[in-house]
Parts: structure tokens; C-alpha cells; sequence
């Protein structure tokens, strides 16, 4: 082995152990500071943080709402306390703002779809034209919202599927919120030589002795349309959505029965036909 490349070697080395050693001689005391500061810092911004989401939902803002304020907060002081510790230790904090400023152009450039859903997150976040439990229908599904976060949008239909939407394609849709219930609309056809009245009284009290609708639940029934085979009432009645399926068949199932015991026909599709004989 060549000595004069070892030698070379040592020599390198004992400058590096000469820099270590008079780095720390001269900013063992600072490093320690730094250190204290970071613990700190992080305990006291994780305290803040978890403090003004609770005052947050004290003051009964929306859960989402006083999570994002939460996480905020601690953020906003650990970004502080790593600019504390950094100049604790000498290092100048301007040229990794000018470098974070650089980096974040770039990867705005390369992630404008993550960038475009967590700035629509912000804004259903501030703005909230809906809150977990509310039931929305959008982009052409629906189901109760059990999430809300900076990039997405998370809801659960009755059959206990999830359904994650990027918050992008919800800003600027048509939304349908109907809090933490649904609209069933249906109908159905009773004979034309019926009374009416008893129909309609009928089928209310069917839907309003419905287990699980609740006293809130008022249904509106009158008569939808005039077909050729008989005349279609038609009902509207507000369901719980997690029980929306099971609860409308229920409804329909107790009109059914309704409309037997009180003798009212449900006719069947009729169509007169006439034979012209030829001569």
C-alpha cells in the first residue's frame, strides 16, 4: 500500500476531527440551548395546539373547522421554534426561506393537482357548505360525510361503502345537502273510482306509523298524476340516511297494506283492443 496515500488519508481525517472538536468547543453550549429550545418548543406547540382546538369546540364551532385551527396553530409554532433554534446555533435562516420559496414554486409546478384539492379543502374547511354527518350528493354519488380533510372528501353510503372524493371536483359542483337526512320521492296508482281523500289519509298514516321516520319526518302526499290505468299519488317523506333503504321499503310495504285492508284497488295496466272485421 502506498504510505503517502495513507498519510494523505490521516491528514484529511485530522482536520475533519479538528473542525468537529473546535465546532463543538465553541458551540457545545449553543447546540445544548437548541436542543432545549426544540424540546420546548415542540411540547409547548403541541399544548397550544390541542388547547385552542378544545376552546375552539367549546365555543361550538364545527369539529372540522377546530381541528384544522389546531393544527394551524401548532404548525405556525414549530416553524417558529425551529427559526429560534437555528439562530441559537448561528445558522441564518434567510437563505432556507429563499431556498423553501424556490422548492415550493417547483413542486407547485409539479403537483398542481394536490395544490388545487388542498386549496379546495380550505375553503369547504372555512366556508363549510357541509359538516361531518351531513348527508351530500355531488359528482354523481352521495352518502354521510365522515371526513373532511385538506386534500379530500370522505362519505359512507347506507351499505357502509366508502367513497373518498378529491376536494377539487367538489368546489364548484352542484351540491345537494340535506344535513343528516334524505328525500324519498315515490308514488302509486290507485283505481280512478276511488276517493281520493280516503287515499291520501290513507297512505299518510301508513308513512306516519312507519318505525324509525321520526315525529319531524311530516310526509306530503297528493296526487301526482293522471295516467291511463289510474291515478298515481305521489309521496315525499324525510328518512334518517344511514337507515334510507331499509326505512323506504318499510314505507312502501305498510302503504301496500294500508291500501288492502281499506279496500282501495291498485289496478293493473289495462288496454282496450277493438277487431275490425274485414268486409
Amino acid at each position: 500500500m502506498d504510505t503517502s496515500l495513507v498519510k494523505n488519508e490521516l491528514q484529511e481525517l485530522n482536520k475533519l476531527y479538528q473542525i468537529a472538536m473546535e465546532f463543538l468547543v465553541n458551540y457545545s453550549f449553543q447546540l445544548i440551548g437548541a436542543m432545549i429550545v426544540v424540546l420546548v418548543g415542540l411540547f409547548v406547540a403541541g399544548k397550544i395546539g390541542r388547547g385552542v382546538q378544545r376552546l375552539c369546540e367549546s365555543k361550538k364551532i364545527d369539529i372540522t373547522l377546530s381541528r384544522f385551527i389546531g393544527s394551524s396553530v401548532r404548525i405556525i409554532l414549530v416553524v417558529m421554534v425551529a427559526i429560534v433554534a437555528l439562530g441559537k446555533i448561528g445558522i441564518s435562516v434567510t437563505p432556507f426561506v429563499a431556498a423553501v420559496g424556490a422548492l415550493t414554486f417547483g413542486v407547485s409546478l409539479a403537483a398542481q393537482g394536490l395544490i388545487s384539492n388542498y386549496g379546495a379543502g380550505v375553503n369547504i374547511i372555512i366556508g363549510r357548505p357541509f359538516v361531518v354527518g351531513d348527508t351530500i350528493n355531488v359528482c354523481g354519488v352521495g352518502g354521510v360525510v365522515s371526513e373532511v380533510s385538506l386534500g379530500y372528501t370522505r362519505l359512507i353510503n347506507e351499505d357502509q361503502v366508502t367513497i373518498t372524493i378529491p376536494n377539487k371536483h367538489i368546489i364548484g359542483e352542484i351540491l345537494h345537502n340535506s344535513n343528516a337526512k334524505s328525500i324519498v320521492e315515490s308514488e302509486i296508482g290507485v283505481a280512478y273510482g276511488s276517493n281520493m281523500d280516503e287515499v291520501i289519509s290513507t297512505i299518510r298514516k301508513a308513512i306516519g306509523e312507519t318505525e324509525g321516520l321520526g315525529e319531524e319526518s311530516v310526509a306530503q302526499v297528493g296526487i301526482e298524476l293522471f295516467a291511463d290505468s289510474s291515478v298515481n299519488i305521489g309521496y315525499r317523506y324525510l328518512v334518517p340516511t344511514e337507515r334510507l333503504f331499509a326505512t323506504k321499503y318499510a314505507v312502501n310495504k305498510n302503504i301496500f297494506d294500508a291500501l288492502k285492508v281499506a279496500g282501495i284497488s291498485i289496478p293493473f295496466p289495462q288496454r282496450e283492443v277493438t277487431l275490425l272485421q274485414g268486409s
